[in-house]
């Protein structure tokens, strides 16, 4: 007969906290057993899918891609490691940011500035702003002809002032995921045109303002964005790129 573990001893060998084995439990990740004494025990199998979550847990997998990834059913696993590295590459970013702006502001510290909150705030929030137009200055000074950065900088003038970029950008991006989870997909598929028709739509602001010279250096900067990603997160992946890129060659050969 296989040996039953019970749930302390569980919490032992997994280092995991009574708590935090009722939640896996919850979530469908274990499903031990209960003895006529409703105590709850666990096989071996149960013990080895908990060190598997665990590991997996470790290298940032969400407990909804765990289920996934336990569940014994076909799972692109390149794809989820993809997006974990992506992930990993966004909070890597993010990291580095925060860690710059802090040291600009320890710097004015030892310089003997007077730094209470309100301006540590402030400066966040410049910070923030200034790393962000010099990170994209830098990415875009690659690609852009000085054409193009005159007709972008009169175009500025164009935008409403209602205008919610943070909202716009957080659209792409969702976009961008959208694309990524229906890759792979065959460019002449009517699903891939309705991803098109949905890029497009949501290019029209950009579309409605901007100069062949606007285009042609936007074009040729995600063309390239494989050598600029580390200056800057894209809002989407090369490959949803690519993909965009194609759909939009089949329409026009069509």
């Amino acid at each position: 007969m296989e040996e039953m573990l019970d749930i302390g001893e569980v919490a032992r060998l997994t280092g995991l906290t009574l708590r935090a084995l009722r939640f896996y439990k919850g979530r469908g990740l274990v499903a031990p057993l209960r003895t006529a004494g409703g105590r709850r025990v666990y096989g071996r199998g149960e013990l080895a899918r908990l060190n598997a979550a665990l590991a997996l847990k470790q290298a940032g997998f969400s407990l909804a891609e765990i289920a996934r990834l336990l569940a014994g059913r076909a799972v692109d696993i390149g794809r989820l490691v993809d997006a974990r590295l992506a992930e990993i590459d966004r909070r890597a970013a993010a990291i580095a940011e925060a860690g710059a702006l802090l040291r600009t502001v320890r710097s004015r510290i030892d310089r003997g500035e007077p730094i209470d909150v309100a301006t540590l705030c402030s400066l966040i929030r410049t910070g923030n702003d200034t790393m962000e137009q010099d990170d994209w200055k830098a990415v875009t000074d690659r690609y852009m002809t000085d054409e193009a950065r005159a007709d972008f900088a009169a175009a500025r003038t164009a935008i409403p002032a209602d205008f919610d970029q943070a909202a716009y950008a957080a659209r792409w991006k969702a976009l961008g995921e959208k694309v990524e989870a229906a890759l792979p997909l065959d460019p002449h598929s009517a699903d891939a045109g309705a991803l098109y028709d949905e890029w497009q739509a949501l290019l029209a602001p950009f579309a409605a303002i901007a100069t062949p010279a606007m285009t042609t250096g936007i074009t040729r900067m995600y063309d390239g964005i494989e050598t600029w990603k580390g200056s800057r997160t894209p809002p989407f992946s090369s490959a949803v790129w690519q993909f965009i890129r194609s759909v939009g060659a089949a329409r026009q050969a069509a």
